[in-house]
């Protein structure tokens, strides 16, 4: 897209949008209140706007954004360093009960197998603590939203460890 559009990314987008080599941009929470021509925002935003959808939840998704957006806009991405999850043959005994769709995708990129019974772990981001009661196993919180660093990959980070940590560790 070598013309000149008004590209609009909302902050928890914005790393990915200049890591794909995207120079010229707008940040703003609400890309329809700016006259975007185009948005670049999470997959679960609504808008009115002309957007591109992207998935930030696993170290995958953020080096498939990376380089869609980058073909999308005809740029050439900067350098990153993004880790490469193996999930190894010992996270697929584990069984874990997921109480989110993006935790979901990070314990399966793990390796670790999902499960709605006889699970080892419940893993729920702190929103909702609340609907977690009754469970006879081991719980793991992860933070979400303001809880967590802006940047997509110190979020994925964040999160991978607290889940190696938690999950990983016993025995």
């Amino acid at each position: 897209m070598k013309f000149s559009l008004k590209v609009v990314t909302t902050p928890m987008c914005e790393e990915i949008v200049k890591l794909a080599g995207i120079s010229n941009y707008v940040v703003n929470k609400t890309p329809d209140s700016v006259g975007a021509d185009i948005a670049v925002v999470l997959s679960e935003t609504k808008l009115a706007t002309k957007s591109i959808k992207i998935k930030l939840n696993t170290f995958s998704q953020i080096k498939e954004s990376i380089e869609m957006l980058s073909e999308k806009f005809e740029t050439s991405p900067l350098d990153y360093e993004i880790k490469e999850i193996v999930g190894s043959k010992k996270n697929r005994k584990i069984k874990v009960k997921v109480y989110s769709n993006f935790l979901k995708e990070i314990v399966k990129d793990m390796g670790f197998s999902v499960a709605d019974k006889d699970y080892n772990f419940v893993v729920y981001p702190d929103y909702m603590k609340d609907n977690v009661v009754n469970e006879d196993v081991e719980t793991v919180e992860i933070p979400s939203h303001k809880n967590v660093p802006l940047s997509a990959i110190e979020r994925a980070e964040m999160r991978y460890n607290i889940l190696e940590k938690r999950l990983c560790m016993k025995p």
